[in-house]
């Protein structure tokens, strides 16, 4: 019985909902969908009901006033979370490659470089004062010590990236 009452009514469902759909502002396809699991609740719980079209007309101009009530509070999002175009996975394994490559480089370099890098790449966002008292230097020579670390770590990535290409 359940199943002819689904298919009797399909056609009624289609139709309210299609003219329901514009003035709430939404596809016909979602409100029937909406109908549908209404339904299908209402079946589970307390079985068909004694007139399934009347229902039916009931559930379609409730779903919609619900959706004309919850249109006007959700916001869209300027873009899709999901839909990151410009970082997609590609994009983020090539990055994660690089970070790596940079972290092996400055574990390479000389002397306190690395020390002073590794402060200077932290997430915690020292300040110059806390790397100069991590580091057991004076914050005056940190700037200079920084340049010479960074002419270090720029030769050392270059001849790598000049290593890694193709020549001819």
């Amino acid at each position: 019985m359940t199943h002819e009452m689904l298919t009797a009514l399909r056609p009624l469902l289609v139709a309210e909902a299609s003219a329901e759909a514009h003035a709430c502002g939404t596809e016909p396809g979602d409100l029937e969908q909406a109908v549908w699991l209404r339904l299908l609740e209402r079946l589970e719980a307390d079985g068909p009901p004694s007139d399934p079209q009347g229902w039916l007309r009931k559930a379609v101009r409730s779903e919609a006033r619900r959706t004309r009530r919850t249109s006007g509070i959700e916001r869209p999002y300027g873009r899709e979370p999901a839909d990151d175009s410009e970082r997609g996975p590609e994009q983020l394994a090539l990055a994660a490659a690089r970070r790596r490559a940079l972290r092996d480089a400055v574990r390479r370099l000389p002397g306190r470089c690395p020390r002073l890098m590794e402060a200077l790449l932290s997430p915690r966002d020292l300040t110059y004062r806390e790397i100069a008292g991590e580091l057991g230097i004076s914050q005056g020579s940190l700037g200079p010590e920084r340049s010479r670390c960074l002419g270090c770590l720029r030769r050392l990535l270059t001849q790598e990236v000049a290593a890694r290409q193709p020549r001819g």
